[in-house]
This record gives C-alpha cells, sequence and structure tokens, in this order.
C-alpha cells in the first residue's frame, strides 16, 4: 500500500448531542419500539462512562465470480457503566438499574436477539448469582482467552417468563473476586508543574507471565506543544528500553503536528514507560477556544500489537451466526491483533487575561466623562451673582413687630 494514501485523523474531544442517536435508531428494523433498542434511552446512555456508535455499509458478493452483489448494513453501539458511580458504590447491576428499561419482546422482524453475559470466573455461582437463571450457555476465545456466555434468547418466549418482562440482574456474594485483566494495556497522563514546560508519560503493561511480544507506538501531538524529542526515554523494569525502530516528524507551526512512531518490546510480566519533555507554545488571541481555561485536549495515543494467545483452539460452536463470530472472534492461530487507544489529554496552556481589554474600556470611558464632563461644565456654565432673598428676613421682622403691636413692614 502507497503510504501516500494512508491518513491518520483525532477527534480528542466531541461535543455530546442526542441528535446523533435519533437518526440512528430509525435505521433499525423496528426503530426503538422493540427488541434490544428498547433500551437505548438517550438520558442513561449520554450519561454513560463511554460511549461510540459506528454505521458500516459495505457490499457483499453472492456468488463465487462476484458478479452480484448485495449491501450490507452494520450497526454497532457500545456503552461503558460505571458501577460505583451509577451503583451508589454497589457492584449489582441490572438493566433497569443501567436503563431505566426492561426487555418485554423481540423484534418481530429479527431472525435472532440474544444477550450474552460473561460467566467464566463464576462456573459455580461462586461470586455472584445471575437471575434469571438460563441454561442455554456458549463458549467462545476472545483475546487468547477462553470464555463462557449465558445466553438469553429473545425469540424464545421461555426467557421472559409469565411476567413478560426481562431484567437481568447480578447479585455478589463477596466482595472479592477475580477480575479480568487484558494481557496489553495503557495509561496515559501529563507531569509536571507550571505553565511552562512538562512531560507526557504513556504507560504500558504486559501481564502475560512468560511471553515477551513487539507493539508499535503511534503518537500525534499538536504543534503548540513543542516536544523535546532528545528527552524520549523508554524504561521497562527500571531499565533502559531501546526501541528497535523510531520514526518522528516534526511539527510546523499551525501546519502540522508532531508524529512519533516507535517499535517497542515489552517483557514478560512488566511495565514500559515511555515520558517526552515539551514546552507549552503562545498563541495568537484567535486561536484560543471559546473556553480557554478549560484546557486544549490532545489525542490518544495508538498502540498496535500481536498479542499471543493463551489458547490456539477453536472453541467457537456457532459459527453458523456471524455476529457472534464477528464480536467473539476465535481463530486457529498463536496471536491475535489489538489495537488499545490510550485516554486523551488535556493540556492547560499560557492564557492571556481577555477580560484586560474590558476593563482598559471602562476605565477609559470612566475617566473621559468625569474629566471631559468637568470640563465641558466650566466652559459653558454662566456664572451670576446671586442677591439674597430678603423676603424671608422680612416675614421675620414683621412676626415680631406684630407681637410688639408695632405697624407691620409694606
Amino acid at each position: 500500500t502507497d503510504h501516500r494514501f494512508l491518513r491518520y485523523a483525532t477527534l480528542p474531544r466531541e461535543i455530546v448531542c442526542t441528535e446523533n442517536l435519533t437518526p440512528w435508531k430509525k435505521l433499525l428494523p423496528c426503530g426503538s419500539k422493540a427488541g434490544l433498542a428498547v433500551l437505548l434511552k438517550s438520558e442513561k446512555l449520554f450519561h454513560s462512562s463511554f460511549l461510540s456508535q459506528t454505521v458500516h455499509i459495505r457490499p457483499v458478493c453472492q456468488d463465487r465470480e462476484c458478479k452480484t452483489t448485495s449491501w450490507e448494513l452494520r450497526q454497532t453501539l457500545n456503552v461503558v457503566f460505571d458501577l460505583h458511580t451509577s451503583g451508589q458504590g454497589k457492584r449489582e447491576w441490572s438493566l433497569f438499574k443501567m436503563f431505566s428499561r426492561t426487555l418485554t419482546e423481540a423484534c418481530p422482524l429479527a431472525s435472532s436477539s440474544k444477550i450474552y453475559i460473561d460467566v467464566t470466573d463464576n462456573p459455580q455461582e461462586e461470586y455472584f448469582e445471575l437471575s434469571p437463571a438460563t441454561p442455554l450457555l456458549s463458549q467462545a476465545v476472545v483475546l487468547g482467552d477462553r470464555r463462557t456466555f449465558s445466553v438469553y434468547d429473545l425469540t424464545q418466549q421461555v426467557t421472559f417468563g409469565t411476567v413478560r418482562s426481562l431484567n437481568l440482574l447480578i447479585r455478589w456474594k463477596s466482595s472479592e473476586g477475580n477480575m479480568l485483566r487484558p494481557l496489553l494495556h495503557a495509561e496515559r497522563y501529563v507531569a509536571g508543574y507550571g505553565l511552562q514546560t512538562g512531560e507526557i508519560h504513556t504507560v504500558m503493561y504486559n501481564n502475560h507471565p512468560f511471553r515477551s511480544f513487539p507493539v508499535l507506538l503511534l503518537d500525534s501531538v499538536p504543534w503548540y506543544l513543542r516536544l523535546y524529542i532528545h528527552t524520549l526515554t523508554v524504561t521497562s523494569k527500571g531499565k533502559d528500553n531501546t526501541p528497535s525502530y523510531i520514526h518522528y516528524q516534526p511539527s510546523k507551526d499551525r501546519m502540522r503536528p508532531h508524529l512519533l512512531e516507535m517499535l517497542v518490546q515489552l517483557p514478560p510480566h512488566s511495565v514500559t514507560e515511555v515520558t517526552v519533555q515539551f514546552e507549552r507554545a503562545l498563541l495568537k488571541w484567535t486561536e484560543y477556544t471559546p473556553d480557554p481555561n478549560h484546557g486544549f485536549y490532545v489525542g490518544s495515543s495508538v498502540i498496535s500489537a500481536l498479542v499471543p494467545s493463551s489458547f490456539a483452539m477453536d472453541t467457537n460452536i456457532t459459527q453458523e451466526q456471524p455476529l457472534f463470530s464477528s464480536f467473539f472472534p476465535c481463530k486457529e492461530e498463536s496471536s491475535y491483533f489489538v489495537r488499545v487507544y490510550t485516554e486523551p489529554l488535556l493540556v492547560n496552556l499560557p492564557t492571556p487575561d481577555f477580560s484586560m481589554p474590558y476593563n482598559v474600556i471602562c476605565l477609559t470611558c470612566t475617566v473621559v466623562a468625569v474629566g471631559y464632563g468637568s470640563l465641558y461644565n466650566l466652559l459653558t456654565r454662566s456664572f451670576q451673582i446671586e442677591e439674597p432673598n430678603p423676603r424671608l428676613a422680612k416675614k421675620i421682622a414683621n412676626f415680631i413687630r406684630r407681637i410688639r403691636g408695632v405697624p407691620l413692614l409694606s
């Protein structure tokens, strides 16, 4: 592939808009009236920790020669809820607590409508209880690990029971439990103080007990964070980890960002940290956003790797279902491809005092008004000698004369 046709774009911050969900639901066969789409309540979805909507359209060949094609439309929605926040610190969850709704029926136009719940770490219901229970189980190899799922088929009336409503509920029996830890995950943060310099830290975790593997780190940093590439360091287990490949393209002010790519070998069961220092640039006053004190967002780092698999066997017994196979891929391979995105960064830049022009205008107008008003008053006012008013003295004298019986003054 010609690298000139490769494009990479980031959108570190997007304003939440409920209108993005409405046309997405209208593409569904039953809209939001039946099936799993009943749970898509905008009030709950947009208060979650993470939400992603996608629409994929592609041509599909109907014969071997691909003379006849049809179009495939695939819609996906990913949402992540923080149970400790939404559940008042409790680990229990249910469909009603998360979505404020329950399932009543499947979409009449759907040939398959199922819910999968991962119960791999709970084989004998030692840690949590799933209600209502289901006898349907399915297995698949997900990201190199064999997983077991409880299956709820919405097309079967027995799934809803006698109440004609399905509200999946998990009750934890103990506060301890084995949480699923991915073999590869990463995080990113900014260190330092002040508004002049700082450091970007990218931490990558390899939780595989005995296998090391290389990862490709792609980082795009805006031009207003001027990287000191000579300060780039990569450490693993307290020792220097020299990358086998580094590509760096410096930025151009107001034209292109920094581009940093490197191939790093992650030792088994290790933490690898990549740090680089930067200097904050001064922007023009017209380049600041309407909320400059909120900060400026920096896109996520992208980590791509072939992670060694713990299993090299096919246990997926539902290969005839394309959706299940696409969500839970299972291949006869010793490794699988993973792409990890870190958190976006929020960096504060030196911000001018945008209220200063307003203060200067107010002060100038006040000084001009007071000074010019006083001068204009002195130049236009006519001064006259005011004679004392004798009427008051005359009234007092007549009052005294009236008391004494003396004739009044005229």
